[in-house]
């Protein structure tokens, strides 16, 4: 594929778990996601290693902070050569902004999005946090901060992707967690869909962890979604 859709969670306690499963993919066929559990067991070593063997990471820490603290990791993290990051976009407008710039100032310039709600929140989520019910009036409120403060994209569920390809048009990236292959397990996300589904609904990428990683195939496993995808 030119241009995978599927990026993998590479939700591994080490290193080695991680660079083993890359060692059974190709960067054609498929993305990488770095996220907190990897990144803090491994460091930004486990982030060079993928990046050096050719494949695209997202590096998703999901930067919540004061502007030059996030601005700053957004920087140091450019600098690993990294495709995509994320920032929360509950940092508000000076945040995103900072962000923004930071990469924009770099080298290498990834492509950075903003993240709304967490695809494992559900109503009664919203309601512990003292918000409204209405998960995808938040996404889109959420959205349209990013949107204005020129981010390139957002991580939502795929369940908000509709609306969202309608307000902010083909250029705005929508990546999607929460895509389960049908009969799969949900784990813990609420708000799924299949990824056949996700794709027709406008999602640009895909990401997945566990329907492949633990996956008695995981190359299999794989190439079935690549499949189902491309048949959307």
């Amino acid at each position: 594929m030119a241009d995978p859709r599927v990026i993998v969670a590479l939700d591994y306690p080490d290193a080695d778990s991680a660079l083993a499963f890359a060692a059974r993919v190709a960067p054609a066929h498929c993305r990488l996601k770095v996220g907190m559990e990897l990144f803090t067991a491994a460091g930004p070593g486990v982030v060079s290693s993928l990046v050096s063997r050719g494949f695209d990471v997202f590096l998703d820490l999901k930067y919540h902070d004061i502007p030059t603290t996030v601005a700053r990791a957004c920087a140091q993290a450019a600098e690993l050569g990294v495709w995509m990051l994320n920032v929360h976009a509950l940092g508000g407008k000076k945040m995103l902004l900072a962000a923004r710039e930071a990469v924009e100032r770099s080298k290498h310039r990834p492509f950075l999005i903003g993240v709304t709600l967490l695809t494992s929140h559900g109503e009664d989520d919203l309601a512990d946090i003292g918000w409204g019910p209405g998960a995808t009036g938040h996404v889109a409120r959420l959205a349209t901060l990013v949107h204005a403060a020129g981010l390139d994209g957002v991580v939502c569920s795929p369940r908000e992707t509709v609306e969202l390809r309608r307000r902010f048009g083909r250029d705005f990236l929508l990546v999607t967690p929460g895509v389960r292959p049908a009969g799969a397990a949900t784990d813990d996300q609420s708000r799924t869909r299949t990824p056949a589904e996700a794709m027709a609904d406008g999602s640009d990428y895909l990401v997945i962890g566990r329907p492949i990683t633990r996956a008695p195939d995981p190359v299999s496993a794989l190439a079935a979604i690549n499949r189902e995808i491309e048949t959307a």
